[in-house]
């Protein structure tokens, strides 16, 4: 792999995410936290208006205007998209701020704990993720990955290598000092890899790892006019990555009837019930759980 000669941590995309956030704000205070040998590591809120204002974004969320058509789109002019548009020009066309690596950091309501979401097919990502669910079995890899012709609409899609952090379940504009300190340590761990495989050394994988590979998502069941029709039935409230079988609860009425999971096979979901998603018309989505084989050595 080429070498990686500066690291992007983001935190904020979303402005109402606090542990990003906050955490970008310490290692922005304290940098020596985040030197390692190697290579330079820079932070930033990517999100500042949201944040002060608490909320997710001002106009639109700031990690859908990533797709490379709609930041080279004059038209789109809107907050976060003349955001987007200079956080590319950052972290992509200045010399130096030119970024090889970029970490972002989000939370979530749902219960997905500490999550690495792949959005990209680059070997060099999965194998972070392995390594990191080595150190720390409950590391989780969800690959969202989006096909070779596809492109990511997300902050950390401006470089090929790199990823977002998502954990939870915490509220929305909420700290909770484990988590935080979770998300923290695991940033470390990053940057100590990335450090280490600069320098030349081999690190081993020792153990096939545990992927969620993304299915499809569902929406909530609704009546004619569009109005929510049914919650996500307690029984799978909070059971992100528990395997949902046929058969088996997934939405419960107003009135308590049962909506069941009507799929021939087993699936796992996430990002269930999770607040921000409501707007986006998605109560979960689907993932497959897959146990993977990587070359032993980077």
């Amino acid at each position: 792999m080429n070498q990686i000669h500066r690291v992007a941590i983001a935190g904020g995309t979303h402005g109402n995410e606090f542990i990003g956030a906050y955490l970008v704000q310490k290692l922005t205070q304290f940098p020596h936290l985040i030197q390692r040998r190697s290579f330079e590591t820079i932070t930033f809120l990517a999100n500042p208006q949201a944040f002060q204002a608490v909320r997710r974004y001002i106009d639109t969320d700031l990690n859908r205007c990533f797709l490379p058509q709609d930041l080279q789109d004059e038209s789109k002019n809107s907050y976060e998209e003349q955001l987007a548009k200079s956080i590319s020009e950052k972290l992509v066309r200045n010399s130096t701020t030119r970024t090889d690596f970029i970490l972002d950091l989000h939370s979530t309501t749902s219960n997905m704990g500490l999550t690495i979401i792949l959005d990209n097919h680059h070997p060099f990502n999965f194998k972070i993720a392995a390594l990191l669910q080595q150190i720390n079995p409950l590391v989780k890899i969800y690959a969202c990955s989006f096909d070779a012709t596809a492109k990511s609409p997300f902050l950390n899609s401006l470089c090929e290598l790199g990823f977002a952090i998502e954990v939870g379940a915490i509220p929305q504009g909420v700290l909770l000092a484990n988590l935080f300190q979770q998300t923290e340590t695991l940033v470390y761990q990053v940057l100590d890899l990335l450090d280490k495989l600069n320098l030349g050394e081999n690190l081993t994988i020792n153990q096939p790892i545990t992927t969620y590979k993304h299915l499809t998502h569902i929406d909530y069941p609704r009546d004619k006019h569009g109005n929510l029709a049914a919650m996500v039935h307690p029984n799978l409230q909070n059971r992100d990555y528990e395997p949902l079988h046929p058969g088996e609860p997934m939405f419960i009425t107003f009135d308590n009837h049962e909506i069941l999971y009507e799929g021939e096979s087993i699936v796992y979901p996430v990002f269930i019930n999770e607040a921000a998603y409501y707007e986006k018309n998605i109560a979960m989505c689907f993932t497959e759980k897959n146990e993977v084989y990587l070359d032993s050595e980077i």
